[in-house]
């Protein structure tokens, strides 16, 4: 396993993390499988366990406390929130009130009394940066969380959080988890610059593309991965965006297959090498699916082969466009651009 400093906090973290989101309802995971994957993945040398409160409706949060109680202090917890808790109107977004209580409840949920790393899950159009950051100093100070983080935002908005926190003398963003892989590059384009130009540790999320690069989706073969089954549009291949995903997959394959490598291998390897990426979040639903994501730790790409990936897709370029999660709310209602 390799190591690198997050951001500029000074904490050592693994350079591959263990994500949360599939234990619980999501992943249809009971307890014991939970902690055997964080057994497994602990004892490869991963320190960073990244979750959130929606994940399940909190189930994810309980179930890694379970399984980390009695070894805490050697892991770098991760959670977030501001995505919808629930119908009722506040319980997200992200102003003082929420978060102040939401992070109660997390620190419950999760049997602790802080976390490393606190993330706002997606920016919020509606709640200032001096509110949100006011929040999070406060409850830096306090002790329940150790740095704070942004997940998902625009370029733009971190660079106006990190302009705030220094107008108001506040603490500021730490770090940043966008989403990353070689089918979605768009974030090198503005956000990786930023996040670099600010020192922000970046934590990326679906290094897999959602399961197109774990191998299992190839040419000729019936689409059957759990995340298929109830988001079928996703991997519907008579739409133009997906028949390139898997024109591309075919290509990635055959050079994968001449290094050597696996795709998990060739799709991990590919997140760690850019040098703003601190670390890749891995969500496996089994022991299993762990391991031959763990067979990635310590790869190591050649020139050659991260030529060959550019090739296919360019740099900077998201073969489903319309999938990204940072878009500006104007490009997505109308109204926001019409005087």
């Amino acid at each position: 396993m390799q190591y690198r400093t997050l951001g500029r906090t000074g904490v050592q973290v693994s350079s591959l993390a263990l994500g949360a989101m599939n234990f619980g309802a999501i992943g249809r995971t009971t307890q014991d499988e939970v902690t055997a994957v964080v057994d497994a993945a602990l004892e490869a040398g991963i320190n960073v366990i990244d979750t959130a409160d929606m994940y399940s409706g909190g189930e994810s949060e309980e179930m890694v406390g379970k399984a980390i109680a009695g070894r805490r202090d050697d892991i770098v917890l991760a959670t977030k929130a501001g995505m919808p808790m629930g119908d009722e109107r506040n319980h997200r977004g992200a102003s003082r009130r929420w978060l102040v209580t939401e992070l109660d409840n997390s620190l419950r949920r999760l049997g602790v009394d802080h976390v490393d790393l606190y993330q706002i899950h997606r920016w919020d159009p509606n709640t200032s940066d001096e509110e949100t950051l006011s929040a999070l100093t406060d409850l830096q100070r306090a002790g329940k969380i150790r740095y704070f983080g942004s997940s998902t935002f625009p370029a733009y908005r971190l660079v106006q959080a990190q302009w705030a926190a220094r107008e108001h003398h506040l603490s500021r963003y730490a770090t940043e988890q966008p989403s990353y892989s070689i089918l979605q590059r768009g974030i090198e384009t503005h956000v990786l610059p930023v996040t670099e130009e600010y020192g922000l540790g970046v934590l990326v999320w679906s290094p897999l593309a959602s399961g197109w690069l774990s191998g299992a989706i190839r040419e000729g073969r019936d689409i059957t991965t759990s995340r298929s089954t109830f988001m079928p549009q996703r991997f519907d291949t008579t739409i133009p965006s997906n028949r390139a995903r898997l024109d591309a997959v075919e290509q990635l394959a055959e050079v994968a297959d001449g290094a050597g490598l696996t795709m998990i291998q060739l799709a991990l390897g590919f997140v760690t090498a850019h040098p703003a990426v601190t670390s890749a979040i891995i969500g496996p639903r089994t022991t299993d699916h762990l391991h031959a994501q763990l067979a990635a730790a310590d790869t190591v790409l050649s020139a050659d082969v991260l030529d060959a990936i550019d090739a296919i897709v360019a740099p900077g370029t998201d073969l489903a466009a319309h999938e990204k999660h940072d878009t500006p709310p104007s490009l997505l209602d109308a109204s926001l651009r019409r005087r």
